[in-house]
């Protein structure tokens, strides 16, 4: 699959005719709310773990140094824990240019904080498309991090906004926290 999803994601109806639609966000999403909505929640899912095993070659990197930014990786048992936000589905044109290096839309069910289960939207980066870079030690991820740089800025600053997030929220995720240890390492060298 191509890493720019703009016209697949463009072409898939995932509205059924409802005005408003809640999109679950795990990475920049949970501290970048750069789009209107109606609604923000502390949300979860179930059966998904977040992972930095995809490429950003538009954000955090360039087409000849990638950086990692975070994807959703099936894994049974396991929470992933965000952000939930209530959009009208025409967000959906700025938030499919903002994704478009290999996330695509897909329905999950989002568990809202305190509220149960409603149907949803998230952007999750398969193993299929080209920008994917796969699985490496939290110790290569914060090495791969440390020199990475894209227009959005270093590719540090998304890993320790993103602890940061977490930890605002009180979550723990000890992949994203083993990243930041092994990148504060590496600075203190």
């Amino acid at each position: 699959m191509t890493a720019n999803t703009i016209a697949i994601n463009q072409q898939m109806d995932k509205f059924d005719g409802h005005h408003s639609v809640w999109l679950f966000g795990y990475g920049s999403l949970i501290y970048k709310a750069d789009f209107p909505y109606l609604q923000r929640r502390p949300a979860s899912i179930a059966g998904w773990t977040r992972r930095f095993w995809q490429g950003s070659h538009d954000h955090r990197g360039t087409p000849e140094a990638p950086g990692r930014v975070v994807t959703l990786i099936e894994e049974p048992g396991a929470i992933c824990h965000g952000m939930a936000y209530l959009i009208t589905p025409e967000v959906f044109a700025h938030l499919d240019h903002r994704e478009k290096n290999g996330y695509l839309r897909l329905a999950l069910p989002i568990r809202l904080e305190d509220e149960g289960d409603v149907e949803g939207l998230v952007y999750i980066a398969t193993p299929d498309n080209t920008a994917f870079l796969g699985a490496a030690s939290e110790q290569e991820i914060a090495a791969h991090i440390a020199r990475s740089a894209g227009p959005s800025g270093p590719n540090s600053d998304y890993l320790n906004h993103l602890a940061s997030a977490l930890r605002e929220l009180g979550r723990h995720d000890q992949h994203v926290f083993e990243i930041e240890r092994h990148l504060a390492a590496l600075r203190s060298e």
